[in-house]
Formats: C-alpha cells, structure tokens, sequence
C-alpha cells in the first residue's frame, strides 16, 4: 500500500509540474494529450530498452542498448530485427529512446518536433505487416507535436515539448513495477484539475475505478480464470483492466473492446501496453459498436460497461437494424433519442452462456415506458436480467447522477432463476473532496448481498418475475426495496405532556402578569 501511494503521488507531481509549465499555453482537456503520450512515450523505450538489455546481459552484465551507435543497430541481421518485433511487438533505434531524447531535448529547440515525429512514425511503421501493426497504428495520433497551442513559433513550441520531456524524465517510476493503475490514476488526477468539462462528452463519464472494480467483482462472481472479457463501450479501458487486479494477468484469455472517439481509443491500446499485456492478448477497435460492430460473432465471459448515457443513434431510421440479430429477438429497437438499451441488447447478444454482463444504467431506463418497456419485457420474460443495483449519487466525475448497475446472465443457476435482486446501495459511500467514493468496505458489503442473494430490509430484495410482471416490468429499485424512513420519530404523548406544561405556565405567566398592570394601575 505504501508503495502503491508513493506511485501515485509520483504521478500526481509530475502532472502538476507539466501543467505549471504549460501555464498560459496548453490548458483544459486537452491538455490530458500530452501528459498521457509522454507518459506512453517513456514506458514502451524503456519497456524495449529492457527487454533488449536482458536479452544481451546474460553475456555482457555491462551491456545498455541505450548507448549503443544506430548505425551498429541497423547492420544487425534483419533476422534479428524481425524476431523482436515478434516477440515485443514494435522496434526501436537507441537514439529514439524517450531518455536520450529527453536528455538532449533543450539543446534541439530548432527540430525537437521534427525528431518526435519522426520517433512515433517509426515505431508505428516497425509494426507494420506483423501481429502487432493493429495495435501500433495510429496510436500517437493525438499528439499534437506542432500545435500552436503550444508556442506561436516552432522554437518556442519545442521548449514546451522539452519542458514535458523533461518533467516526465524526473518522474521517479519503474513502469516494470507498476503497483497501480498508472494511467486510470493519471486519468482522474487530470479530471480533478479540469473537472468542469473533463470525463464527459456527448453522455459519456470516465468510470472511477472503486465502479470499475465492482462491475469486474460481479462478472468474475466464483470464477478463477475468464476465458475473455469484453467492452463495447471501452473508452480508456479502465473497466477491463481492473480484471487484471481482481484475477491476476495470468488466469484472463484476451481483452476485447471497441471505442468511437479517436482520441480515447488510442489511450485504451496505450493502456493495454501500460498494463503489460502483450499484443497478441489484446483486440481494441475503433468504430460505432452500434452501427459497425467489429467483434461481430464472438461471444465473451464477461462483459463489464458504462455506455454513454441517452445518446441518440440511428434507431428505425436505418430500416436494417430491426433485422440485426443483437436487436430483433426483443422485436422493437430502442428509442432514437435513447440508446442506452440498444448497448444492453448489444452486450446481451455477445454474451457466452456461462457468462455475465454489467452495465452502468442511467435509472430512467428501468421504468420508462414505450420501447424501452417492451425490451425490458423481452429481458425479464426470457430471465436473462439478474440484478439490478441502485449506486450512490455523485460517484462520476461531471455529473451528480445516481446510476444502476445492470446484470445480466443467460445461464442462471437454480438460486437465481425466476426472480431478479434488487439491492439499494445508494447510501454505501464514503464523501472524498467534490465526489463519493465507494469503500473497499461499501463493495464487500454488496458483493456479499449480491453472491448471498439474501433479503436484507432498506437494503436488498429477491423479487420473483411474475411480480415485475404485475408492475409492468419496472425494473426501478425503489418499486422493490423500501427505503428506511430516517425521519424522526414524535412520541405523541410526550409532544402532548410537553403542551400541557406550556400552557400551564403560560397561566401562571398571564397572572402575573395581570397583577403587575392591577399594581401599576392603583399606584397612578
């Protein structure tokens, strides 16, 4: 744990130094481009640099491939090149490596950018025609390395590209002994600084990681390995990494996921490397999961989400949708204007038999009526919805809207069928600076409800499907779980004791009162 916080507050140093020397230049959101890329930048040179120096060392205990000459590296057997770009997926020359570069930076203020560029260029293109080149392309994309928001001239936005370097540099981290989630952590630092427009855009909020860990704890519910695990909505994958701490790297097949926004989508494939993961262990796309499903067929073990909330999309305008086999066995599509349960129809359609969904819910889409009802209709009547969990208000960053986790499984065992477990979390949390924050104490408590599937009063209840049936399929927590009344109690005949001695002393204080004006009177 303590070195976990000395980790972090590594991080959080040198992100506050990047941004005290971007003061004035680079400042919002986007500032989040430049902090993550250099990071990324640092960890995969030293992430070659050591797998190159472990693989010479046995031989040479002096051997650093960081002060080796280029030319020498380029007369070295192609052979040799081709197999370390199979085995690690990327290759790079020493001079490209983050501390060499870094180490020189202020001395190239006339062609620092051109040197950057031409750094990222390579590695991507070190991947092309291998199994990693998916993983690799585009990935710098968004760093914007000639941006004007960084200097008006070329010298003086490569002083700022020096400056980053350069702080990034100082960062005392060894990425090979990474004890936390270096860019999740990263990531909620930034939104901290930038909270008025960060981890939010068109319905979407970055998951803090306490949510993370508690929709991985559901999908891994008794389970030792995960054959896969997937996120149609991955953003910067925090949800599926945080299998990583629940189960351990070893014991998950591969990370699946598809992202729309560019910019996000390159973080999660960053993300994948940061964690340690192998290419080949990963499949991260780009694209609408809705409209251009990249993993089209296949079927996951896990499926953990936070889709963007009442975003609109396409919907009956495209007449094929109806047809699409992840929507057309509810026969009806979700609204137009509302997505949300097109995502869960999408994540239902991907999940293996034996596994189990968890999906961030905006709570409107429990109970509203129309479309959504009939898909709600489709689910519970065909027993796939498990759970139904109320979080706490004011969990994600951006927004004070309380959510639902829903879970689903289409191989329930015999405790689980026919009914549905509603649980009331909404008080589980603990008040952490602007935001709530949920407790290992808070997840504990609701994992073991949840596992249990015991009724708990003001806080859980098994409900059986004919009920919800009753209720028009209102799948709202609080039509189910009774909320404590914490109001205060009057005890009647107290209150009526209390009012018997006020209005008797009022007496004794009105006849007082008379006798003073009787006095005053006969003494004028």
């Amino acid at each position: 744990m303590q070195q976990s916080q000395k980790q972090r507050d590594e991080i959080h140093k040198t992100i506050w130094n990047i941004a005290n020397k971007l003061r004035g230049s680079v400042t919002g959101w986007d500032f989040k481009q430049y902090v993550l890329g250099t990071l990324f930048y640092r960890f995969i040179s030293e992430k070659f640099k050591n797998y190159i120096n472990e693989s010479y060392s046995k031989n040479d205990k002096s051997f650093n491939y960081a002060n080796l000459d280029d030319e020498k590296i380029k007369q070295m057997p192609q052979n040799n090149k081709i197999q370390f770009i199979k085995e690690i997926g990327f290759f790079m020359l020493p001079s490209e490596l983050f501390e060499n570069v870094a180490k020189d930076a202020y001395q190239m203020k006339e062609n620092l950018n051109e040197k950057l560029e031409s750094i990222f260029k390579n590695i991507e293109n070190s991947a092309k025609g291998s199994g990693s080149e998916s993983d690799l392309s585009g990935l710098f994309d968004d760093f914007d390395i000639n941006s004007k928001k960084l200097g008006t001239t070329v010298v003086a936005r490569n002083e700022k590209l020096a400056d980053i370097l350069s702080e990034v540099a100082k960062m005392n981290f060894d990425f090979s002994d990474n004890k936390i989630d270096a860019f999740g952590d990263a990531y909620e630092f930034l939104m901290t600084m930038y909270a008025s427009n960060a981890g939010k855009s068109g319905g979407e909020f970055f998951t803090p990681q306490e949510v993370s860990e508690l929709l991985t704890k559901i999908v891994a519910n008794n389970k030792e390995k995960l054959k896969n695990i997937y996120d149609p909505a991955c953003g910067s994958g925090s949800l599926l990494l945080k299998a990583i701490k629940v189960l351990g790297k070893e014991n998950i097949g591969n990370f699946c996921g598809q992202e729309i926004e560019l910019t996000t989508y390159n973080l999660c494939r960053m993300n994948m490397f940061l964690h340690g993961l192998e290419f080949d262990k990963f499949d991260i796309a780009h694209g609408d999961t809705l409209i251009s499903p990249f993993h089209s067929d296949e079927k996951f073990q896990a499926v953990v989400s936070n889709p963007p909330y009442s975003i609109k999309w396409k919907g009956d305008d495209d007449p094929i949708l109806i047809n699409d086999a992840r929507f057309s066995p509810a026969g009806i599509l979700a609204p137009k204007s509302k997505a949300d349960l097109a995502f869960v129809m999408h994540a239902l359609y991907h999940l293996a038999n034996n596994g189990t969904a968890a999906i961030v819910m905006f709570p409107g889409t429990m109970y509203r009526s129309g479309a959504e009802q009939k898909i709600r209709k489709y689910l519970v009547e065909n027993d796939f919805v498990d759970a139904i969990i109320n979080l706490p208000q004011n969990l994600f960053f951006g927004t004070s809207i309380q959510t639902n986790i829903l879970v689903l499984k289409k191989g329930k065992t015999n405790g689980s069928c026919g009914n549905i477990l509603f649980i009331n979390a909404e008080n589980e949390f603990e008040k952490s600076t602007n935001n709530n924050k949920l407790t290992p104490n808070n997840i504990d408590k609701i994992m073991q409800i949840y596992k249990e599937r015991k009724n708990e009063q003001f806080f859980s209840r098994k409900v059986e499907i004919a009920q919800i049936k009753e209720n028009d399929f209102n799948l709202s927590v609080s039509s189910y779980v009774e909320q404590e009344d914490k109001s205060e109690k009057i005890d009647i005949k107290e209150l009526n004791s209390q009012i018997s001695a006020i209005v008797k002393n009022q007496q004794i204080l009105r006849s007082q009162i008379d006798k003073i004006v009787a006095d005053l009177e006969s003494a004028g």
